[in-house]
């Protein structure tokens, strides 16, 4: 068997995910569970990683390298931001070591938009990125990392230019639950990534961002007058919103070579599907393997073999 070359983890904040990585780079074991930041801060994180660790048989001596909610100010230990402009490779160099612990365990810093009128952060997606970046040809492309709070990055070869934050899931959930349109999509199910509904919400909403409150409410008016299903209104809302949050995202660049979506999963399947009905071109990432990479990008970086 190859020997373990390293662990890596990706601490979300309500998320844990473990795995130990051999020397030629295959995954030797994993673990995951929900044991995110929220739970880590109260039942220790130390506590926790070592009891993943032991499931495992990990060597003692195996390094740990960690990207995500541990290094927030509320995590473990704060790991800080890197200011973009920024070089992909400057994420392994400025890790911070976590002190008093029997292991050399890292935990790689996120990034920051520090531009007054736009301000942005981001913290667990630097780690995708860099992982997605090594799979790219070299140019300028837009990176978007659908999720809670989806980010669309603007990378010229190995340097992040900038990046922007969009609350596009958050809002879906809010608006579906806590307002008028939670009688519209009621008891409807999962949304399609073929939906023809789906796709024209997109479409509205990325020629009419400024009627974004106006399609919102179309969707109630919809069901009233024209008898649309709750599974279209649902799609119909979910359309308008990453509409919006495409509209935005192109507004951000003149040009680019190329969009590089990293997900996984019906979420990515429905980003994909949103992407691809504006005629726009997009190379898939799986977001799992895209943070494995940029965890074993950042690994090598710090204990080359």
């Amino acid at each position: 068997m190859t020997a373990g070359y390293y662990a890596a983890v990706d601490w979300g904040t309500s998320s844990f995910r473990l795995w130990i990585i051999g020397e030629d780079g295959s995954v030797l074991a994993e673990r995951r569970s929900a044991e995110g930041m929220t739970s880590a801060a109260k039942t220790g994180f130390h506590a926790v990683l070592d009891g993943h660790l032991a499931a495992v048989s990990a060597p003692h001596h195996l390094p740990i390298i960690i990207c995500g909610m541990a290094g927030a100010r509320q995590g473990w230990r704060e790991a800080g931001y890197l200011e973009t402009p920024a070089t992909l490779g400057a994420i392994a160099g400025n890790a911070i070591a976590v002190p008093d612990v029997d292991r050399d365990i890292r935990i790689l810093p996120g990034l920051a938009q520090r531009d007054g009128r736009h301000p942005d952060v981001m913290r667990g997606e630097e780690t995708q990125l860099l992982g997605a970046a090594g799979m790219l040809d070299h140019g300028r492309h837009l990176v978007c990392m659908p999720g809670t709070h989806s980010k669309w990055v603007r990378l010229s070869g190995q340097t992040v230019d900038g990046f922007s934050t969009f609350m596009t899931g958050e809002l879906f959930d809010v608006i579906s639950k806590h307002t008028i349109l939670s009688h519209a999509v009621a008891e409807a199910e999962v949304i399609a990534a073929d939906s023809a509904a789906f796709a024209e919400a997109v479409t509205r909403a990325r020629e009419k961002p400024a009627l974004a409150t106006n399609l919102l409410f179309s969707v109630r008016a919809g069901q009233l007058l024209h008898g649309l299903s709750a599974a279209d209104a649902k799609a119909r809302l979910s359309g308008t919103l990453i509409g919006l949050e495409i509209a935005g995202a192109l507004a951000s660049v003149d040009s680019v070579d190329g969009i590089c979506l990293v997900g996984s999963g019906r979420l990515g399947a429905l980003y994909r599907s949103a992407l691809e009905s504006q005629g726009l071109a997009v190379r898939v990432v799986d977001a799992d393997e895209a943070v494995r990479a940029g965890l074993s990008a950042a690994a090598q970086a710090i204990w080359p073999l």
